[in-house]
């Protein structure tokens, strides 16, 4: 439960710092005193969206700081994985917003996203306000209202995955079924090119091998002729002066005259150097002549077919032969994914069959469970409606099949009100006037927040509307609920503050210049006298005393007090 709220410069409340007890908590005040800050303090700390407006004017930023105590172990274990911990036992919140619109959140002593806030204290804290009113007009939200009530969490969780297995496995075979047709062509086209590359049946190189052999074939002769007389020019055959003999020459010319200079004998041993490298070359035209006649067992016109064959591949499936290749092995993989399409399609069936009977299962299940809540829920809440001064009312919970599974279910869920016996049910929203409306919403929430795990519950003038012999009876569910659960409400009723365990007051002063809200704690004669304020609006009238005095009798008397 919040054991206590710190505020600073939250609109027009300057400083406050609220403790909260167990039971139920009470804040009142005028209009316009600043009670809402209370409730926009406490949403921030459930990490509710900032607003820079709410920063008191001429202050730097908001902080709010928050303290809970009988933390559950499960969220001692999600403090401790954020890097947070415990306070002497209390969870520490803390929220600040500036000026300029950033925002900061706190648990624990540990930095954390604001997303973070909402997580835990929506495990904590149960709020119930007049916007709750009117998104229970909405059918989805009286769903959601039963299946909590049913307990449904673990089965609706169960039945969405199997929902969505379901729907994700008709998806794929549609598209498969949907696509058969172009993956019979897509499959045929990919065969007829491989066989295509089969019947050529390239080999890595082979296109520039083939264009120097082209190359060679188409020159031989110049070739051969060129070849033939560097090699001559290097080393004769013929007997006729040629660089080996010129450089023999040479190189004995240099050694007769090496003694009587070194010089010489340097240059001497460079020509043979060049003679060694003269000899290779020669050697290497002779290897090359004797090789133009053997070059390839191919003729010219047979090496130019082969040739176009391979050009006829590149042309089609890249620029090179290496794109051949690649394309050969992504097309056989291809072949295979397409060539098993039969197998995947009675695979997909088989799924869809599969997680249908599921879901067909799960959601009888569901349906058969929600139609006996429906009858329990109605129950309980005719009964609050009773007490509530509302006993010729009836709260109708409907039930119906859908024709199609949804990802909630097959059903849909309506509450009506039926006003007196014998009348037609209409939906709640029209149905009902305001001050009904207003008490019907106090029984569900009251018979709904039965079953809640969370530790506290919040009730933002959920009394609106409602008064006299009614709202005696509003508080007093509120203080039912207080015995198994903190409670905090914020009201103008004096017949529900008359309930309280703890009373705050908010109130709002102005000395000229500055306007500021302040809050205190109400006992005793201070008690009284806000009561009867709130009775008649004069805190010092006698007879609103009186009567302040006996809404407390009637409300220790109830056994709230």
């Amino acid at each position: 439960m919040i054991n206590e709220i710190y505020i600073r410069d939250l609109g027009v409340i300057r400083e406050a710092r609220l403790g909260f007890t167990a039971g139920l908590n009470v804040v009142s005040g005028e209009t316009g005193a600043g009670k809402t800050m209370v409730l926009t303090a406490l949403g921030l700390l459930l990490g509710e969206r900032a607003d820079s407006g709410s920063v008191r004017a001429g202050a730097a930023q908001t902080l709010v700081e928050g303290r809970w105590g009988s933390v559950p172990e499960l969220l001692q274990a999600r403090v401790e994985e954020l890097g947070a911990s415990l306070d002497d036992g209390e969870l520490i919140a803390n929220r600040s917003v500036s000026s300029e619109g950033k925002s900061r959140a706190a648990i624990g002593g540990a930095s954390v996203p604001v997303n973070v806030l909402g997580e835990i204290g929506s495990q904590l804290v149960v709020v119930h306000g007049q916007a709750d009113q009117i998104r229970l007009k909405s059918s989805a939200a009286q769903r959601e209202a039963l299946d909590s009530f049913a307990s449904l969490s673990n089965e609706l969780g169960e039945y969405r995955n199997h929902f969505d297995a379901w729907r994700k496995a008709v998806r794929s075979l549609d598209e498969v079924l949907g696509n058969k047709a172009s993956n019979a062509a897509e499959l045929a086209s990919l065969i007829s090119d491989l066989e295509e590359i089969e019947k050529v049946s390239p080999k890595p190189g082979e296109d520039v091998e083939l264009l120097d052999i082209a190359n060679r074939m188409s020159n031989l002769e110049s070739l051969k002729s060129a070849a033939s007389l560097a090699h001559e020019a290097l080393s004769s055959d013929q007997d006729s002066v040629d660089v080996l003999g010129l450089l023999g020459q040479a190189k004995r010319s240099l050694e007769q005259q090496a003694a009587s200079d070194s010089k010489l004998g340097e240059l001497a041993e460079r020509m043979q150097e060049a003679t060694f490298l003269v000899s290779d070359v020669a050697g290497e035209l002779a290897s090359y002549l004797a090789g133009l006649e053997v070059d390839s067992e191919l003729s010219l016109d047979e090496v130019q077919i082969r040739r176009a064959s391979l050009t006829a591949l590149i042309r089609k499936h890249g620029t090179s032969l290496e794109d051949v290749f690649g394309f050969s092995e992504r097309a056989s993989k291809r072949v295979l994914e397409l060539d098993d399409s039969d197998e995947r399609i009675d695979s997909l069936r088989a799924a869809v069959d599969e997680q249908f009977a599921a879901v067909q299962k799960l959601a009888t299940e569901i349906s058969l469970k929600r139609k006996v809540a429906a009858v329990a829920l109605a129950e309980q809440v005719n009964a609050e409606l009773a007490g509530l001064a509302m006993a010729g009312a009836q709260l109708v919970v409907e039930v119906s099949d859908l024709e199609e599974f949804a990802a909630h279910g097959a059903n849909q869920v309506s509450l009506a009100l039926r006003s007196y016996a014998g009348a037609e049910p209409r939906p709640i929203g029209k149905g009902a006037s305001g001050g009904e409306l207003s008490r019907i919403m106090l029984a569900l929430e009251v018979v709904l927040a039965k079953g809640h795990q969370a530790q506290t519950f919040i009730f933002d003038e959920v009394d609106a509307g409602v008064g006299g012999a009614a709202a005696i009876e509003v508080g007093k569910r509120l203080a039912r609920l207080s015995k198994d659960a903190q409670v905090i409400v914020v009201t103008h009723l004096a017949q529900v503050a008359a309930f309280a365990d703890n009373h705050h007051r908010v109130s709002k002063s102005n000395d000229g210049d500055i306007t500021e809200s302040g809050i205190e704690t109400l006992v005793g004669e201070a008690r009284q006298a806000e009561l009867a304020r709130m009775l008649s609006g004069l805190a010092d009238s006698d007879s609103a005393q009186q009567h302040a005095a006996e809404l407390m009798s009637l409300a220790k008397a109830s056994g709230s007090l």
